[in-house]
């Protein structure tokens, strides 16, 4: 039996939504700006109705590009930003590779030993993801117990170093930079679920942008829309 489509019972078509979520987790526009480009192509829709099919097509975006991820280097550079969410700041950790590859992020509203157990423990469940011969960190005095904890279960070889070197994390540093431009558009998030769908769609997006997709080497605009269009089963 073949699996019901994910746009079934929406007003719109399947190709209008994908193009106005694939473009606001993409570049850095608002629902209101979305909403402004699709009138002037003869479409009318309000502004809540695009964000209502980015909170549901980011997360299974996100569900049907990961399979495709190219496999990472064993080196990890793991980082934590600040992403307003509920009205207050909360904690985007991210992680890359020593090429610049995506590994994973999480949010969450602490910083502390158990929520960076929690993300290496979810970085590990990835299966384009390599077991860590080396993980970068800052000066966070919660990764080293954190580590520590995971080693003692074998869950990561004793023989994985923790680096506190900051010159290191500069890649993922300047990675940040693309995540937080775009979450600048969205005016902040109303609540944690929210944000982690959106930023979901976001880091799925720049993976896609950062030719981490298997057999996408030469990719553009175009190819990008192409291969999204044929993961949902529409027309690009």
């Amino acid at each position: 039996m073949s699996e019901p489509s994910p746009f079934k019972g929406r007003h719109y078509q399947a190709e209008i939504i994908l193009l106005c979520v694939r473009w606001y987790l993409r570049y850095a526009l608002s629902c209101r700006d979305l909403a402004e480009m699709m009138q002037e192509r003869g479409l009318s829709m309000d502004q809540s109705t695009i964000w209502r099919w980015v909170q549901a097509y980011a997360p299974e975006l996100e569900k049907r590009l990961k399979p495709h991820l190219k496999p990472t280097t064993d080196s990890w550079r793991v980082d934590e930003t600040y992403i307003k969410g509920r009205g207050q700041w909360v904690y985007w950790y991210r992680a890359l590779d020593s090429a610049g590859q995506t590994l994973d992020f999480m949010i969450s509203e602490t910083r502390n030993q158990e929520a960076a157990r929690a993300f290496f423990e979810k970085i590990l469940g990835n299966a384009h993801v390599a077991t860590p011969r080396v993980i970068n960190v800052d000066k966070n005095a919660a990764y080293p117990p954190a580590l520590e904890a995971l080693k003692a279960q074998q869950i990561v070889p004793e023989s994985t170093q923790l680096r506190q070197v900051k010159y290191l994390n500069n890649l993922i540093e300047q990675d940040h930079r693309f995540i937080k431009r775009l979450a600048r558009a969205t005016l902040g998030f109303t609540t944690s679920c929210t944000a982690a769908r959106t930023l979901a769609g976001f880091e799925i997006m720049h993976c896609l942008h950062k030719k981490q997709i298997v057999r996408l080497e030469n990719t553009n605009a175009q190819a990008e829309a192409q291969f999204i269009a044929r993961l949902f089963g529409v027309a690009a």
